[in-house]
């Protein structure tokens, strides 16, 4: 695709977030997101309990620390502390289906909205649509587990592996950029999953690549800015008191699902572009089928 074509889609883009409402739907997704949250924390806490790391689940909250705001850390150490004075085991054995069903249903909402942004007919059936959202909420965890095992292991670890693995020391150099370049890309291909399986859309996985990027650039740029608008110019808990956590909490998170929007309708856009203006859905009702051409470049 040319240069003035790739102009061409990042403008339609921008008008589709006005014409879907995108900034509605964000805020929808994140009520469903901070639902799915503290539950998909237990639940992590109950597993890397199981980890022979010591402080595992401790570092991965570091490690968010650095994303979150001050506030909303505050109080995930408070709801976590008062949670897991339980047994961690009675989460892991019984916490599991609930935080697989509410993190579900984060995901069912991704899918309609992702729906809307590629302007596609929601067609499957409920019950097919929440399995698809059960598998998306599997996947996406277990590459972002793996994300964050990227991360949490710190620089010594390239000296332990060169030196069990006998590779030469320049790895050793290059081993903390190399850390920060896996995390980039499992986080991309986390977003290429969700944009690949979750619209209704028959597309190239290939084809997700260029909204996955924007999203995570920007996602990235954007949780630092909106770090330094809580540390140095709000103050919710002067406004909200002890919600002011929770608010911050649901503004990173309206954030980060407009950013996943706009990244979908980047992707919808340009592959609108490359196939006369249209995309073909996965699954269409027997009256529309006749409507559609074939695509020879699907998947």
């Amino acid at each position: 695709m040319s240069v003035g074509g790739i102009k061409r889609a990042f403008g339609r883009a921008c008008q589709d977030v006005v014409r879907h409402h995108t900034l509605q739907v964000s805020a929808a997704l994140s009520y469903y997101f901070v639902l799915s949250t503290f539950p998909c924390l237990i639940f992590l806490s109950a597993v890397v309990a199981f980890i022979p790391l010591p402080d595992l689940f401790g570092r991965v909250l570091l490690l968010m620390s650095r994303l979150l705001p001050a506030e909303t850390m505050r109080m995930v150490y408070s709801v976590l502390g008062d949670v897991l004075s339980s047994h961690r085991g009675t989460w892991l054995s019984f916490g599991m289906l609930g935080t697989i069903w509410t993190a579900s249903a984060a995901f069912d909402s991704m899918i309609e909205a992702l729906d809307i942004a590629y302007d596609v007919p929601s067609q499957r059936p409920i019950w097919k649509s929440r399995l698809l959202a059960i598998g998306l909420a599997g996947i996406c965890g277990l590459l972002l587990l793996a994300t964050l095992a990227v991360m949490v292991v710190g620089p010594l670890f390239g000296e332990v592996l060169a030196t069990h693995l006998a590779l030469p020391a320049v790895f050793i150099k290059i081993w903390p950029l190399l850390r920060w370049t896996l995390a980039i890309c499992f986080t991309i291909l986390v977003v290429e999953v969700l944009y690949f399986l979750a619209p209704n859309v028959k597309q190239r996985f290939a084809a997700t690549l260029p909204g996955a990027v924007l999203t995570v650039v920007v996602w990235n740029g954007l949780s630092y800015l909106l770090g330094l608008y809580f540390r140095y110019f709000a103050n919710f808990n002067r406004t909200y008191g002890t919600l002011g956590g929770f608010i911050a909490l649901m503004v990173w998170l309206y954030w980060t699902s407009f950013v996943l929007l706009v990244g979908a309708e980047l992707n919808a856009e340009l592959a609108k572009a490359s196939r006369k203006g249209r995309v073909e859905p996965r699954q269409m009702l027997p009256d529309e089928q006749h409507e559609t051409a074939p695509l020879d470049s699907a998947a």
